[in-house]
């Protein structure tokens, strides 16, 4: 039995790789570090950029990576065990984690701010040209 999907159109052509990252995005059910997505309203009201913010206490601004890979936003953190430190009870782990949010194409990140244990990264599509083009009809034979 062949499988269908919304991408299995014969109007929806070179989508492959969109269908591939969200099949990728669906199977990873990590849920650390929590985040909230925002839209960020300019003073008319209009929407002007996305604030995405990850809670990431305990970790310092060298724990964390942020960068972008082709369409995908993605946050690093990478805590080292501390054996300096002699613990009587450790319930505070330090844990590492990769969090993966895909833009669409135009989207930039624009800032990255660390306060009080909150990682803000800020996310906006400068407006788009509309590109018309004609394309020509060569008559052949």
């Amino acid at each position: 039995m062949s499988r269908t999907t919304p991408f299995s159109s014969p109007l929806l052509l070179g989508f492959d790789a969109v269908e591939k990252t969200l099949e990728r995005l669906a199977k990873n059910g990590e849920s650390y570090p929590p985040y909230n997505i925002e839209r960020l309203c300019n003073a008319d009201g209009v929407a002007e950029r996305l604030r995405i913010t990850l809670a990431v206490a305990g970790f310092s601004e060298s724990d964390l990576d942020v960068s972008t890979e082709e369409n995908e936003l993605v946050v690093r953190g990478r805590q080292s065990d501390d054996t300096e430190r002699d613990f009587l009870h450790r319930g505070i782990a330090a844990r590492q984690f990769q969090r993966c949010f895909v833009l669409a194409d135009g989207m930039r990140v624009v800032a990255a701010e660390l306060r009080n244990g909150l990682l803000a990264i800020d996310v906006d599509r400068p407006e788009a040209q509309r590109l018309v083009r004609k394309i020509n009809i060569s008559v052949k034979g």
